[in-house]
């Protein structure tokens, strides 16, 4: 210390301390100390009992220090604002901070409110198709066995009836089959009202509960090649049927057609055949009364959740594990996950897996077509981009999710009031609707369909069916289908910022809006 070459900074030295010219020291630190404190003082003279600093200059110093409060107080406000409504968006795999969008009222509403005084023209039109025949002038009865998901059998309804009337035929009450994935044992009169169904379509079909007694062998309906039709091509026309399906029924009085799934055209039949589908599947197939009960108080606390009425959107998920697998698509996930993701494809679809070495391409090909699923994550992003608040109320419709809570956890964070029936509803009076999977099927059903806002994530005859219900009833309600082509590109874009994506989102899906307009 003593060293003056080696003096540290913190130490004064002497000579440091003296003037040259002077023998006396220089200003001492409580000197400074002093001095700084006197340059606060002429900048806030109410800090200082001296009189000697004029009212003028403390007035002035008042209103300075008022501006500078209101400023802090309106910086601190605006943090605690950012701080407590933190919403993370995954893109491109990197987790990103997501600024709150300001929720605009359309976002509830019908774009299209001109279409909400179109009406359904399902009416039937006198002279459009022969009247019903007697009943001892049918041409014969016809049999099906309605097979998939519960929607997948609902479209099999539809046609099973249609294709009756093109034949004047007499239709046997279909049967819903036990699909592989689902193991369900669901009969017709578990999930539909039959009087219903039989009672309404009585001027368009003659509908039989079943197989006429003096058919004994019922059996032989599904085993004998004399009693099937098997040679339906997919989406036939109304002439197929009068050609080669309609002399087989006259010959044998009563025939099974198998398989039935997709075995009827659209564009390729008589205007009036898809006027009958329409009063199918939108009045003839209705619910038993216990399920539109139960559908009817889910929806109840769907609005009521806030405490006062509020609207709610309707996700059908479409991420479980059969999905995923079905897709080929690849997903972020562990080793262990994608290793048993391959032998589960390998296992189930073994002439589409082949030896693996070409599943890579085709799963990016297949992301930039936008066929591969959308992540709950992914679901939830675009959502907020297009301008939802993390307030609002979302009801699931969708099975197990693959991937469980992990998978779940983005969509969750960023709109906690998600919610299930499961979470709706108690385990007691979910109880009596566990027995078929198609019951449960049903209520998320009528759940999608009432909603404010219909959102769905992939394609599948549930969402399709939802949509079309929805535009049948005249677009009264908003139904949004992703462009997942044009996000798939927004999400492998690392340098696309959060504005730019919210405005890719917006204005793709207005226009996307317009062109599916029917």
């Amino acid at each position: 210390m003593k060293r003056d070459e080696d003096a540290s900074p913190l130490i004064f030295n002497d000579h440091v301390l003296r003037d040259d010219d002077d023998d006396h020291p220089r200003h001492s630190f409580r000197d400074r100390y002093r001095s700084f404190w006197s340059q606060i003082y002429s900048f806030f003279p109410f800090l200082n009992d001296d009189p000697r600093f004029s009212q003028h200059g403390s007035r002035i110093s008042l209103l300075l220090l008022l501006f500078i409060a209101v400023a802090g107080l309106i910086s601190f406000f605006s943090i605690l604002q950012r701080l407590n409504s933190p919403y993370l968006c995954k893109k491109d795999g990197i987790v990103l901070h997501c600024p709150r969008v300001k929720e605009n009222p359309s976002l509830w509403e019908n774009p299209f409110s001109a279409t909400t005084s179109w009406k359904p023209c399902a009416e039937r039109h006198d002279g459009g198709m022969s009247d019903l025949p007697p009943e001892n002038e049918t041409s014969g009865y016809i049999f099906i066995h309605a097979e998939g998901g519960l929607n997948q059998q609902r479209i099999a309804i539809c046609n099973a009836v249609a294709v009756a009337k093109i034949m004047n035929a007499t239709l046997i009450l279909p049967v819903l089959k036990q699909d592989q994935i689902w193991k369900d044992q669901t009969k017709f009169e578990d999930i539909f009202d039959v009087d219903h169904f039989i009672d309404y379509l009585k001027d368009d079909v003659r509908i039989v509960r079943d197989i006429p007694g003096w058919f004994t062998d019922k059996s032989e309906l599904f085993t004998s090649i004399r009693r099937t039709v098997k040679n339906i091509p997919k989406y036939a026309p109304a002439q197929f049927y009068i050609d080669n399906v309609l002399p087989r029924v006259k010959e044998k009085k009563i025939m099974a057609l198998k398989p039935f799934v997709d075995r009827l055209g659209y564009d390729n039949v008589p205007p009036e055949i898809n006027r009958l589908r329409c009063r199918v599947n939108y009045h003839a197939l209705k619910f038993l009364p216990e399920i539109e009960q139960m559908a009817n108080l889910l929806v109840s606390r769907m609005r009521n959740r806030t405490g006062s009425p509020n609207p709610y959107m309707a996700l059908h998920l479409r991420f479980e594990k059969g999905m995923v697998g079905l897709s080929f698509c690849d997903f972020i996930g562990t080793r262990e996950e994608k290793a048993k993701m391959a032998e589960c494809r390998q296992k189930e679809w073994p002439r589409r897996y082949k030896n693996g070495s070409h599943l890579w391409q085709l799963a990016l090909q297949k992301r930039k077509e936008g066929r591969c699923p959308l992540e709950p994550g992914e679901v939830a992003v675009i959502l907020r981009a297009m301008g939802y608040p993390k307030e609002t109320q979302i009801y699931v419709a969708s099975g197990q999710v693959y991937g469980g809570q992990n998978r779940m956890a983005p969509l969750r964070n960023m709109f906690p009031n998600l919610v299930t029936k499961e979470e709706l509803a108690s385990k007691e009076e979910l109880a009596g609707f566990r027995k078929h999977v198609t019951s449960l099927a049903a209520l998320d059903f009528l759940v999608c369909l009432k909603s404010d806002v219909f959102v769905m994530t992939h394609g599948g005859n549930f969402a399709k069916l939802i949509i079309g219900a929805r535009r049948y009833m005249g677009h009264r309600q908003k139904s949004i289908k992703p462009d997942k082509g044009l996000m798939s590109k927004s999400f492998g874009d690392p340098y696309m910022g959060w504005a730019t994506f919210v405005e890719d989102v917006v204005v793709t899906h207005q226009t996307r809006t317009r062109r599916n307009l029917p």
